[in-house]
């Protein structure tokens, strides 16, 4: 499987956190899936602990690529190719940066893996968490 983990699903994966559903903590461990994290995730994170909302032990724009890099994950660029995608997502979420993982999601062919209703959704494959 190709998985797109959403930010929360990252944090509580590094985190060893006991809210990631143990499925998802397997699918992103099996080495027979292919994991990303999209570029924009680091960018919510670094927008939100400068907000003071996300306490991390270090600055979120080095720590988060650094563990990232440290579990595996694959780092998923965004460019032009989701736009087109992104213009087509109903106004279902206000979100943005969930709405660009779904038009990502949607380019690329990757399931989400969140637990984020409003971003699952979207008409996008996603992983159950049961």
């Amino acid at each position: 499987m190709n998985l797109l983990i959403d930010t929360h699903v990252f944090l509580w994966y590094i985190t060893a956190d006991s809210r990631l559903p143990t499925k998802f903590r397997m699918a992103i461990q099996d080495p027979q899936n292919s994991v990303y994290l999209s570029v924009v995730s680091i960018w919510e994170a670094v927008i939100k602990q400068a907000l003071g909302k996300l306490p991390l032990p270090a600055d979120a724009g080095d720590y988060l690529p650094r563990q990232r890099a440290a579990h595996g994950i694959e780092s998923l660029p965004l460019n032009e190719g989701a736009m087109p995608y992104l213009a087509s997502l109903p106004p279902l979420h206000r979100d943005p940066f969930d709405r660009i993982l779904a038009a990502q999601s949607q380019q690329h062919g990757l399931l989400v893996v969140s637990v984020d209703p409003q971003l699952l959704s979207y008409n996008i494959s996603a992983l159950s968490p049961t």
